[in-house]
C-alpha cells in the first residue's frame, strides 16, 4: 500500500497540480488549506508523511510540525520561499526531514517524497547490527537504541547516524558527508544546514551535546565518529 500524505497548501492552483501528481504516483493525499484543518487531520492520525507550506492563512507550517512532533515522529517536508535560509534552518531545527523551495518542480517534489519515505523505511545495510559507542542500530528494522530506550530519529538523522557508524574512527569532510546524503532528488541538504542536522543528532545520542564524545569536530577538516 502506498503512503498516505498530508498536504497543507492554501493556493488551490498549486495544490491541484501537486495533488494530481502525487495521486498519479499512487499516494493517497489529504489536502488541507489551513493550520486548523491540518492539525485536526494530524490528530486523527494515519499519515506517513506531511508536506507543509510555511505561509498559511491562520499561521504557518511551523505550527503544524509542532503539533506533529507532540504526537510522534512522522517525516515532514517543508515548502519554503526561494532563498529563505532563515526559515529553512528553523524548520530543520524543529525536526523537518527535508525542504523544497518554490516555485515547486513536481518531479523534484516526488523524488524528495520517495527519498524521505525510503530513508524512513531504512536503507538497506549489509550488517544486521551496528553500534556507535553505547548507541545500538538495527538497520533491518531502522531502529536505534540507547541502552533499553529507543531513540526517535528523523529519516535524515537516522541516515546521518548510519554514515558515522559505518565510518567509525575516520575523519569525514563535510563534502564527503554531503555526498552520502545526496540521492536522485539532488542536493537536498547543503553545507549550511548540515550543521543543523549534526546538532540535532548530537542532542539525541550524546550525554552532553555541548561536549560531544561520539561525533567530534575535527577543526578545519570535518567530523569523526569515535568507535
Amino acid at each position: 500500500m502506498e503512503a498516505k500524505i498530508l498536504y497543507a497548501e492554501d493556493d488551490d492552483i498549486i495544490a491541484s497540480g501537486v495533488v494530481y501528481a502525487l495521486e498519479a504516483e499512487g499516494y493517497e493525499v489529504a489536502h488541507k488549506k489551513t493550520v486548523r484543518e491540518a492539525n485536526a487531520a494530524v490528530s486523527g492520525g494515519g499519515f506517513d508523511l506531511a508536506i507543509l507550506d510555511l505561509a498559511l492563512p491562520d499561521g504557518s507550517g511551523f505550527d503544524i510540525i509542532g503539533h506533529i512532533r507532540e504526537r510522534g515522529d512522522m517525516p515532514v517536508i517543508f515548502v519554503t520561499a526561494a532563498d529563505d535560509e532563515g526559515n529553512t534552518v528553523k524548520g530543520l531545527e524543529l525536526g523537518a526531514d527535508d525542504y523544497i523551495a518554490k516555485p515547486l518542480r513536481v518531479r523534484e517534489l516526488i523524488a524528495r517524497v520517495k527519498a524521505v519515505l525510503r530513508r524512513r523505511g531504512g536503507a538497506a545495510e549489509t550488517s544486521d547490527s551496528l553500534s556507535l559507542g553505547g548507541i545500538a542500530i538495527r538497520p533491518s528494522e531502522a531502529r536505534v537504541f540507547r541502552g533499553d530506550a529507543e531513540l526517535l530519529l528523523s529519516a535524515l538523522e537516522y541516515r546521518l547516524l548510519l554514515i558515522f557508524a559505518t565510518n567509525k574512527n575516520q575523519t569525514l569532510t563535510r563534502d564527503q558527508i554531503l555526498e552520502h546524503l545526496w540521492d536522485e532528488a539532488g542536493n537536498f541538504v547543503n553545507d549550511n544546514t548540515l550543521t543543523v542536522y549534526i546538532k540535532r543528532l548530537r542532542e539525541k545520542i550524546e550525554d552532553d551535546p555541548q561536549e560531544p564524545k561520539l561525533i567530534t569536530t575535527v577543526r578545519g577538516m570535518g567530523y569523526r565518529a569515535e568507535g
